[in-house]
């Protein structure tokens, strides 16, 4: 297997270890611009010993695996900046949904996050053999739609006014990419 499978141009993916994962997820939950635009439900904090304690959880568990989550990890300086996952992976029909988050601030909106995406998804297509990933992503977040779409996602549709966010509804626009798509987007981005 390739190193290059894991390296990306500015970040590589790691296996998250529970005590750094805890630090950072710690930390990144109190960011409401990361917290909130990252899943549907309420935001809560936890404290570090409990997020530790999940990680430590999910990393013991049995079984074929439906889930597969790394750390990012930014080249130059190897510092952890996020995680991508992928999730609820069905066997049988070959999909998935993945998740992504950038805690670091800084780096934002500056690449990092399309260069983890573009390896989570050569994972997900070339290593379990997936035919298609989908994602939801919140309508307001235009950048992370933009970032979507440089790794083949189209949408597919919507759930209007899905999640209730500070007294107001906003709906989830679901996305999704098919194998042949991505591997069509890798020939041309070769040439």
């Amino acid at each position: 297997m390739s190193a290059a499978l894991f390296s990306g141009e500015l970040v590589r993916l790691a296996a998250l270890n529970p005590e750094e994962a805890a630090r950072g997820f710690h930390q990144w939950n109190q960011d409401a611009d990361y917290i909130l635009p990252l899943d549907g439900d309420p935001p809560r904090l936890y404290s570090l010993r409990q997020h530790k304690e999940w990680e430590e959880k999910w990393l013991e568990k049995e079984g074929p695996p439906r889930m597969y989550s790394f750390a990012i990890r930014t080249l130059a300086e190897d510092k952890p900046i996020g995680f991508v996952a992928t999730w609820d992976i069905n066997w049988n029909n070959g999909e998935s949904f993945v998740s992504i988050g950038i805690g670091e601030a800084q780096y934002r909106s500056r690449g990092y996050g399309t260069d983890a995406m573009r390896l989570m998804l050569a994972f997900c297509f070339r290593e379990l053999n997936l035919r298609r990933v989908s994602l939801f992503v919140f309508e307001t977040n235009e950048r992370g739609q933009r970032s979507y779409r440089k790794n083949g996602f189209v949408v597919e549709g919507k759930l209007r006014e899905a999640v209730l966010r500070d007294g107001q509804r906003w709906s989830w626009v679901m996305m999704g990419v098919l194998r042949q798509e991505w591997e069509a987007l890798q020939v041309e981005k070769s040439r």
